[in-house]
């Protein structure tokens, strides 16, 4: 029974999913000025289960439609659906029961327009980019990032739908730093897996444009990125804490781009890759200790005593 759990786990793509809602969490804790109230609170976390069950369906039904890509390429081959553990009919059961849940617990103890905004993040990555999109163009990753943008946004939305109350300057800023940041950080991986992608006939740029000219588009999209992730402080969503964060962060990546344009060895696309997860989650991580934790910490900022009359 356990191996039989872990083959549907595994079915849920667990570690891109957790810094899906990772970054979900974020935009419902900033959609709260101070300590959330207990309505905001129990929706939030009944929204965060939405979310994460949505997003685990759209990766199981992303293994279902790419099962013959994934046989031909290494990254991939060992993926339940190719190596035989689950069946197309069990992984399509499971994508839709995930999904029937998801819309449930965000249409009836959420709001609706979260249902709405999940589902349609659903469909633009499940069916969208992956049966359209990921075989059309080298820019795939580019268009088909707007549904993996999402998250932060349908975390907010979880929090203010309900109220009427939409940020969307501050919402949307959130979606396009991870607009932005995802052709750097799947062109890495892309050009050290381009032989897979060449193999699988998937038109990743790598394999259509040559290394040369995506790595040259990653500098460009990692020059984009620090400009887009100086936004927050501009427009005053954030503080002078996250700024600095951003900063360091952003000259490490830029640091890492500039090397990439000549590395000192095949395995250096892998470390680019690897970094930029670990710079987004700590991007994220610093804006929310920006506006929600460290105003905690300020003496009497959070619970303040009122007056005995």
């Amino acid at each position: 029974m356990s191996a039989t759990l872990r083959q549907y786990w595994d079915l849920t793509k667990p570690r891109v999913v957790a810094l899906i809602v990772f970054t979900a969490l974020v935009g419902m804790l900033l959609a709260v000025d101070g300590m959330p109230d207990p309505a905001e609170t129990k929706r939030g976390l009944l929204g965060f289960l939405g979310i994460w069950l949505a997003a685990s369906s759209a990766a199981a039904i992303n293994q279902l439609l790419d099962s013959r890509i994934d046989a031909k390429m290494a990254r991939t081959s060992w993926r339940p659906i190719v190596a035989g553990q689950i069946t197309p009919a069990q992984a399509l059961v499971f994508a839709l029961i995930l999904a029937a849940l998801s819309m449930l617990i965000l249409v009836l103890w959420v709001n609706t327009i979260t249902a709405l905004l999940t589902f349609a993040s659903l469909i633009g990555y499940a069916v969208v980019y992956t049966v359209f999109l990921k075989r059309a163009t080298p820019q795939n990753i580019v268009i088909g990032g707007i549904a993996g943008a999402a998250p932060p946004l349908l975390g907010w939305a979880s929090i203010t739908g309900m109220r009427g109350e939409w940020d969307w300057a501050h919402a949307l800023l959130l979606v396009l730093i991870i607009f932005v940041w995802t052709p750097p950080h799947f062109w890495a991986l892309a050009i050290f897996r381009r032989a897979d992608y060449a193999r699988a006939m998937v038109p990743m740029l790598p394999v259509t444009h040559g290394v040369e000219y995506t790595r040259w588009q990653i500098l460009f999209y990692t020059i984009l990125l620090t400009v887009v992730t100086i936004l927050p402080r501009v427009i005053e969503m954030s503080g002078d804490f996250y700024l600095c964060g951003a900063m360091v962060l952003n000259a490490a990546f830029l640091w890492h781009a500039w090397k990439l344009m000549s590395p000192p060895d095949e395995l250096y696309a892998m470390k680019v890759f690897n970094y930029s997860i670990v710079y987004l989650m700590a991007l994220f991580a610093f804006l929310l200790l920006d506006h929600w934790l460290l105003p905690l910490l300020q003496p009497g900022a959070a619970f303040k005593l009122q007056p005995v009359a």
